[in-house]
C-alpha cells in the first residue's frame, strides 16, 4: 500500500506567515502539523512507501526538512508549480502523481494540514475492511462551518450522498481530506478529469464517485483541525497546549505575563509583556506590548503596541509610532 501527503498548497490565508513556508511546518507544540501524519505512516507496516506532493517554491524546504527528520518513508513528488496561479487542483495533482510515480497499488491520501486526533492505521484497518473506497468524516457541529467542506450523508457507514460545499447544508458530518482508494479506483481518476470534472477540491471526486459505486465513511469523536486560516491554527495550538504554554528553554521571558496557550520559540525574547493565546517565532523580540490571539514571525520585534488578531510577517519592526 501507498501514501500520499498533499503538501502543494500556497496557504494565502495565512500569510505573511506561509508566504515562504508551507502550513505544514507551523508548530503545534512541540511538532510541526505535519509529524503526526508522518509518525502514523512510518510505523504502519502496510504502508511501504510515502509520496509528499508539494510544488516547486517548497521543494527545498521539504528536502531539508526530510534530511533532518528521523522518518524514512517519505520522499519529495513535485509538482510543476511554483504559484497559485498555476495550481491543478488537488484531483489533477494526484492524478499526476499516480502518472509520475507509476502508484499501481491501494492508496491513502492525507492533507497535510490535517490535525487530527486518531491514528491513520485506525483509519487504514477500516479500509481494508470494507475493499472499497473510503473517506473520513467528522462532526464540525456548525453548519455555518459544514458550508465550507464536503458534507456527508450516511446509511450506517455507506455514503448515500455527498455534497461539496452546499450553500445549505442538512447536518453538519464533513468529508475531511483524508481518503483511501482501491487500486483499481484510481484508473477513474483520469476519466473524471477527461470528463471535465472540477479538478480542484478533492471531495468533487469522490461526490462524482459516490454516484458510481460504495464509498464508505470511518467516523471519529475527538478533535480536528484544518489548519488554512490563522484562527484555525491558534485554535489547534489551544487544543495542543489545552490551556498551558510552551516556552522553549533557548526563549527568555523577563517581567511578563503569560495567559493561556502561548507558545514561545528558541531565541525569541518576551520582555514587560503580557500575551494570551498567541504564537512567537524563533528569535523575535517583544517588548513592552500587549498581544492577544496574534502570530508573531521569526526575527521580528514588537515594541510599545496593543495588537489583537494580527499575523506579523518575519524580519519586520513595528513600534509604537509607526
Amino acid at each position: 500500500m501507498k501514501a500520499v501527503v498533499l503538501a502543494g498548497g500556497y496557504a494565502t490565508r495565512l500569510w505573511p506567515i506561509t508566504r515562504h513556508r508551507p502550513k505544514m511546518f507551523l508548530p503545534v507544540g512541540e511538532e510541526t502539523v505535519i509529524d503526526q501524519i508522518f509518525a502514523d505512516l512510518e510505523v504502519d507496516d502496510r504502508i511501504d512507501e510515502v509520496f509528499v506532493s508539494t510544488n516547486e517554491r517548497f521543494a527545498e524546504r521539504f528536502e531539508e526538512y526530510l534530511a533532518e527528520s528521523t522518518f524514512e518513508k517519505p520522499r519529495l513528488s513535485v509538482e510543476d508549480t511554483s504559484e497559485e496561479s498555476e495550481k491543478f487542483g488537488v484531483i489533477g495533482a494526484l492524478a499526476q502523481l499516480v502518472d509520475r510515480e507509476g502508484v499501481d497499488d491501494d492508496l491513502v491520501v492525507v492533507a497535510g494540514d490535517n490535525l487530527i486526533s486518531f491514528d491513520v492505521g485506525e483509519f487504514v484497518d477500516f479500509f481494508e475492511a470494507k475493499g472499497a473506497p473510503s473517506l473520513a468524516a467528522y462532526d464540525v457541529g456548525s453548519k455555518r462551518l459544514a458550508k465550507e467542506y464536503g458534507l456527508v450523508d450516511l446509511d450506517g457507514d455507506l455514503v448515500v450522498d455527498f455534497q461539496e460545499k452546499p450553500d445549505d447544508p442538512k447536518s453538519t458530518l464533513v468529508s475531511i481530506a483524508c481518503y483511501a482508494y482501491p487500486r483499481e479506483t484510481l484508473d477513474l481518476l483520469e476519466t473524471y478529469l477527461a470528463d471535465g470534472n472540477n479538478p480542484d477540491e478533492p471531495g468533487w471526486f469522490v461526490q462524482w464517485l459516490q454516484n458510481r459505486e460504495d464509498v464508505y465513511a470511518f467516523t471519529f469523536d475527538g478533535a480536528w483541525f484544518d489548519i488554512g486560516t490563522p484562527e484555525s491554527y491558534l485554535d489547534a495550538v489551544a487544543w495542543e497546549l489545552d490551556g498551558d504554554n510552551f516556552v522553549h528553554p533557548d526563549a527568555t521571558v523577563e517581567n511578563s505575563t503569560l495567559g493561556r496557550n502561548v507558545h514561545v520559540m528558541a531565541g525569541a525574547e518576551v520582555v514587560d509583556s503580557s500575551l494570551d493565546e498567541s504564537v512567537v517565532f524563533d528569535g523575535a523580540t517583544i517588548r513592552d506590548a500587549d498581544i492577544r490571539r496574534s502570530i508573531i514571525d521569526e526575527d521580528t520585534t514588537v515594541s510599545g503596541l496593543d495588537l489583537a488578531g494580527a499575523l506579523i510577517g518575519a524580519h519586520s519592526t513595528l513600534t509604537n509610532g509607526t
